[in-house]
């Protein structure tokens, strides 16, 4: 004779959210992850933010059906007995099951082929501009023509985190570190970790590290308040620097992307250098030691150190196009404060996302980010088919009254430097007068 099932309730399985014991529910089963949780593939901070929850459309969002059947050796016993699906919910995770029928997931196209071909090429008539050319105007495009080879490598970068981009695990690894440590000297360990984390808590100010860019950036009023950063662990400070610096970020956004990349230099050897656990160390660091021999040696081939600095700039300015358009696609949508949450997944990941309108021709320029609403909710399908599952997301949307956030590049800009600027007015009201503390800010501020 069978047992009997267990039950407990939503807000039983809510008490289970902190470090040693760890539940989330899938389907309506109960599943212990305290100890799965350190050796997670895609790290701690997915599962600690969402610990007490049901989590099925994230779990269904970032797992293929081949991995379903691990999670028998976690399932305690337990079912929840006020299991409840909301009928955005349904519609989401039919159109994922329909996506999964037609092999949208393991269809890859040609696409990683090109972006290889197109690397190859740039980085050949980069190294090729700099050695056999001695005219200034070939420096400087040649370090153009590297700023757009780690545009494209770090694409083929984003894509090999979320889905196997090569024949096999192997040769996908292998691909993540040419593309990212070894071509553009950022860690493809840091990047997972920090971009699973924005991905799981999208637009939270407190647990998406996309948003939070003190002393340089806000988005929002509400980080006026040093919010404590749950990636970060330590305190976002707004302090009289920062607000220094926020009052006038809608004129330092742009100056300020094309140098971003040295704070993911800076992120990536702090995280190899932490004591976290990291998967492949010494190859991460190989890896970052490669590109850091490779381009300050090209770098000094130059003749002079004007030309040497010019050609610097011209690679870091033009990649900052890639920068920009990470903020684009999500400074100007709905933030919020708080860990996220599973009930209202599609809602959140639509509401905080912004798609770039622009024609099919342009699509390998925008690496797929040009469709980030769709991203977020299948980061598991290669960027070739989101063009095409686009009107699926757009008519679910419209069907549940939900926006669909979607701007052309120049207005996308228009709306993040009117986001910045509106942030940037509210800072200057905070700083005058110079306020004793946050409480004293919050009463005395006039207008």
């Amino acid at each position: 004779m069978a047992e009997p099932k267990k039950y407990i309730t939503a807000e039983e399985l809510k008490k289970h959210n902190k470090a040693g014991d760890l539940w989330v529910s899938i389907q309506g089963k109960v599943y212990d992850v305290s100890e799965w949780v350190k050796v997670h593939p895609g790290g701690e901070l997915p599962l600690r933010s969402l610990a007490g929850q049901d989590v099925t459309d994230a779990f269904v969002a970032f797992h293929p059906g081949a991995v379903w059947h691990h999670l028998d050796r976690f399932f305690n016993g337990f079912y929840l007995r006020d299991y409840t699906v909301s009928e955005v919910s349904k519609d989401y995770r039919r159109l994922v099951s329909e996506f999964s029928k037609m092999g949208l997931f393991e269809k890859k196209g040609h696409g990683v082929f090109f972006s290889m071909c197109l690397m190859v090429v740039l980085f050949a008539v980069s190294v090729y501009g700099v050695l056999c050319s001695e005219s200034v105007w070939v420096h400087l495009v040649s370090g153009g023509l590297m700023g757009f080879l780690w545009i494209q490598s770090g694409w083929l970068g984003h894509d090999s985190g979320h889905y196997q981009i090569m024949m096999s695990k192997g040769y996908n690894r292998f691909a993540q570190i040419l593309t990212g440590n070894c071509l553009t000297g950022i860690s493809i360990a840091w990047w997972k970790w920090n971009h699973n984390a924005h991905h799981i808590a999208c637009n939270s100010l407190d647990f998406d590290p996309d948003l939070q860019h003190l002393p340089f950036f806000v988005v929002s009023s509400n980080l006026f308040n040093s919010l404590t950063s749950h990636f970060y662990e330590r305190k976002l400070n707004f302090d009289t620097f920062a607000r220094f610096l926020v009052s006038y970020q809608h004129w330092t956004f742009y100056p300020v992307m094309c140098f971003a990349r040295i704070n993911l230099y800076a992120q990536s050897f702090a995280l190899l250098f932490s004591k976290r656990k990291v998967a492949n160390r010494g190859l991460e660091l190989l890896g970052l030691l490669a590109y850091w021999v490779w381009y300050p040696l090209l770098v000094s081939c130059l003749p002079n150190w004007g030309e040497r600095a010019m050609f610097v700039i011209a690679s870091f300015v033009v990649t900052g196009i890639q920068h920009v358009q990470f903020c684009l696609n999500h400074f100007s949508t709905s933030v919020y404060v708080g860990p996220p949450t599973s009930s209202d997944w599609f809602e959140k990941q639509t509401g905080g996302s912004l798609d770039i309108s622009c024609s099919s021709w342009m699509d390998w320029f925008h690496g797929g980010l040009q469709f980030q609403v769709e991203h977020h909710l299948f980061p598991r399908l290669p960027r070739c088919h989101l063009r095409k599952i686009s009107p699926f997301v757009k008519e679910l949307c419209k069907k549940h009254g939900l926006p669909y956030n979607c701007a052309s590049f120049w207005e996308a800009n228009e709306m993040t430097i009117r986001t910045l600027r509106a942030a940037a007015l509210q800072a200057r009201d905070l700083s005058k007068p110079v306020p004793k503390n946050l409480v004293w800010e919050a009463v005395n501020t006039h207008g």
